[in-house]
């Protein structure tokens, strides 16, 4: 079955326009619950965090309604980065987590994504389940009374528990002191937090992006714009830079001279360290089709493989729980430590490279020259309408050509925007102008056909 609500990380809009009404939010609230609720006496928890928008006040109320109105108890934290919220769900043993964010979209978006109790996001079957209740009105008849319905309440200290969680995962006998960070929290989820665990560390933390109003989350800044850390890095003569999204999920590095490093370059960098210290299972880091080639290149130097999954952090994550891999992550900087955390975790993706960079020693333009990237580039096309690509005869054509012209020295990747009207074109080969004039072929040819 194909999804109408579920996109590929949760359901996601334009804040009170549908899907992302106060409306919906209740009535998925309540499918949630009733999908959560086990058998058993005992009373029912759902935890649900959010970032910083405005529109999360909004959602937050309704979806906590609609928990409650089915005989579940809500347990509410607040501002907290994504994986945080996955971390409390497993640690308070609840019945399941709910984010409300729209990630690294700008502030008028937003959405609503779940965790099961164990912290890993939904599989799409149980997805199905819940958009099948909320758009066939299945619940209707379904209304506990009296001492069954829910409750909720406020978790003050999430913050703190998470910011222990995430201490612990860097090494007891290192830190942090000497090192000057620029850290960037996009005035995102972790505004609070990436701060605090940093500098308690040890760090001089030159902090931007930590002002929230709700309306200037990724404004300008944060991991889509790493240019602005970069100047700051230059500016203050830092070690690196650290980028955060606004759920802080992901995280985009500079290096002391203000270059980007980005997820393939971590992930290379963080197998390289773990097949030194033979903690690499089966010396396999898990990507999806977006990664470079570089990093595939880099890998088997090291020893190691690299296997590809779908676009989409939870992808990742299924691929590495079937093959029991530890390593996984995407070029965007969703990066998976399984040995941590069971999802993207931006805070604790940089600790883990902190803690590379303390053990050699080397500052990380020296640890990035682990990998050379394949020249690449990325055409976003906005479409009005999702057409299936084979039934556009014009890029049909275009792709044929395109694809034989590049033949075994380079990728194409066409995709649609799991969250976005967008049609996505990504190339990879050896000359970057080459690639850059066949992608705006093959852009001019979807804009003819279904481009805004």
């Amino acid at each position: 079955m194909k999804k109408k609500l579920f996109g590929t990380d949760g359901v996601r809009g334009v804040a009170n326009i549908e899907p992302m009404t106060a409306e919906t939010a209740m009535q998925l609230g309540r499918a949630a619950a009733y999908v959560f609720k086990k058998n058993g006496d005992r009373r029912h928890r759902i935890v649900i965090g959010k970032d910083t928008r405005l529109s999360g006040y909004m959602i937050e109320t309704a979806l906590a309604a609609g928990i409650c109105s089915m005989g579940v108890d809500v347990l509410l934290v607040g501002p907290l980065p994504t994986p945080g919220i996955a971390f409390i769900t497993a640690s308070m043993r609840a019945d399941a987590g709910v984010v409300i964010s729209a990630s690294h979209n700008p502030y008028q978006d937003n959405g609503i994504k779940f965790f099961s109790g164990n912290g890993f996001k939904l599989p799409d079957e149980q997805e199905l389940k819940i958009e099948d209740l909320v758009l066939n009105n299945r619940l209707n008849e379904l209304r506990p009374i009296a001492d069954e319905i829910g409750k909720a309440y406020r978790i003050d200290d999430a913050v703190g528990r998470y910011i222990v969680f995430l201490k612990n995962t860097f090494p007891k006998n290192l830190d942090l002191q000497g090192l000057k960070i620029v850290l960037d929290c996009a005035h995102g989820a972790a505004y609070k937090v990436a701060p605090a665990v940093l500098s308690e560390l040890g760090a001089e933390v030159i902090s931007i992006g930590v002002t929230p109003d709700g309306t200037n989350i990724n404004a300008g800044c944060g991991s889509l714009y790493p240019e602005v850390m970069a100047e700051k890095v230059r500016e203050c003569g830092a070690d690196l830079g650290i980028a955060l999204d606004g759920d802080a999920d992901r995280v985009i590095f500079v290096d002391e001279q203000g270059r980007e490093v980005d997820g393939d370059h971590i992930m290379a960098i963080c197998a390289g360290d773990l097949i030194a210290r033979d903690e690499l299972n089966d010396n396999t880091v898990v990507a999806t089709v977006m990664s470079n080639m570089g990093l595939e290149i880099a890998l088997r130097k090291l020893g190691g493989k690299l296997l590809r999954t779908d676009v989409g952090d939870r992808y990742v994550v299924e691929e590495m729980r079937k093959g029991g891999y530890n390593l996984g992550g995407e070029q965007s900087g969703h990066m998976i430590f399984l040995d941590h955390n069971t999802t993207g975790d931006g805070v604790l993706s940089a600790l883990q490279v902190l803690a590379i960079l303390r053990r050699s020693g080397k500052t990380l333009s020296q640890l990035a020259e682990i990998m050379t990237a394949l020249p690449q580039v990325l055409v976003n096309v906005r479409v009005r309408e999702r057409v299936a690509l084979e039934e556009i005869p014009s890029l049909k054509a275009e792709v044929v050509a395109v694809e034989q012209e590049l033949a075994d020295r380079g990728r194409l990747l066409i995709r649609y925007s799991g969250t976005e009207a967008l049609l996505r074109i990504m190339l990879e080969g050896e000359d970057n102008e080459q690639i850059n004039i066949l992608a705006e072929r093959l852009a001019a040819a979807v804009r003819a056909e279904i481009g805004l």
